[in-house]
């Protein structure tokens, strides 16, 4: 099991990715309830905009080791240590066969995936027990769907890291949890050109995320009505999966 955190009056924690969407609204939520935020994306204007009193602006590029690692220096200067580490940047573009575009996958996967594993580089050696790291990787990453073919191989690999991160980490009582939301509307999901079961707004979204650290599970998946049954179509044979995903994507 991981720590669980029921209370989170001045823990410090460094969320990257936090600009919009899913990571400005769980800052403003931990925001609320007594956290200590250090945010970073790659604007510094779009993180003012939040307007959270107290905060710690880290601009940088989470797909840039050096940037991360410059972020870092900061953070340690102003705190001297940080108890959860957040990975919310993320990118998606819907893509199918007939469109693959190379460089526009390459570059989804880098920010997916790549940067994830740059920041646990970065922060490995400032994860203390009772705290860790958190990756927000994405129900897609659980088998593969219709228009996903950059989007979810990057968060599949995501799953996979966060999972043997989580086996390494374990007995030095360091927690590695993984979120896996469904639907959330945002900028990103606005791309889609089909209805999303189980749409959530952004808040809540954060409100799932932050609550689901009470419990000390390693993956904390939302809305439970969908992403349930989407474990369920992920274990099925392929014999079966593939025709029903397609019968129920029209794809």
């Amino acid at each position: 099991m991981n720590p669980k955190i029921t209370d989170w009056q001045g823990k410090r924690v460094w969320l990257v990715g936090a600009s919009s969407g899913i990571g400005a609204a769980v800052a403003r939520e931990l925001a609320g309830r007594g956290a200590r935020l250090a945010l970073s994306a790659r604007r510094a204007e779009k993180l003012q905009l939040l307007a959270l009193p107290d905060t710690l602006l880290l601009p940088c590029d989470a797909t840039d080791p050096a940037s991360l690692a410059a972020a870092r220096e900061q953070l340690l200067a102003a705190w001297g240590g940080v108890d959860l580490v957040v990975y919310l940047a993320g990118d998606y573009v819907p893509m199918r066969a007939d469109s693959f575009d190379l460089a526009v996958a390459e570059h989804v996967v880098k920010v997916n995936f790549n940067g994830a594993m740059r920041l646990a580089a970065t922060v490995l050696a400032d994860l203390q027990p009772g705290g860790g790291i958190a990756f927000v990787a994405s129900i897609a990453g659980y088998r593969g769907l219709p228009k996903a073919l950059c989007y979810g191989p990057g968060k599949a690999a995501l799953i996979h890291f966060a999972e043997v991160l989580y086996l390494d980490l374990l007995p030095k009582g360091i927690g590695v949890w993984l979120i896996n939301p469904g639907f959330v509307a945002t900028q990103l999901t606005a791309h889609n050109d089909f209805g999303m079961p189980a749409l959530q707004m952004p808040e809540q979204a954060a409100r799932a995320t932050v609550d689901g650290f009470r419990t000390g599970n390693f993956e904390i998946h939302f809305p439970k009505r969908f992403t349930r049954l989407m474990k369920f179509f992920a274990r099925l044979p392929y014999a079966w999966y593939f025709p029903l995903i397609r019968r129920l994507t029209g794809g």
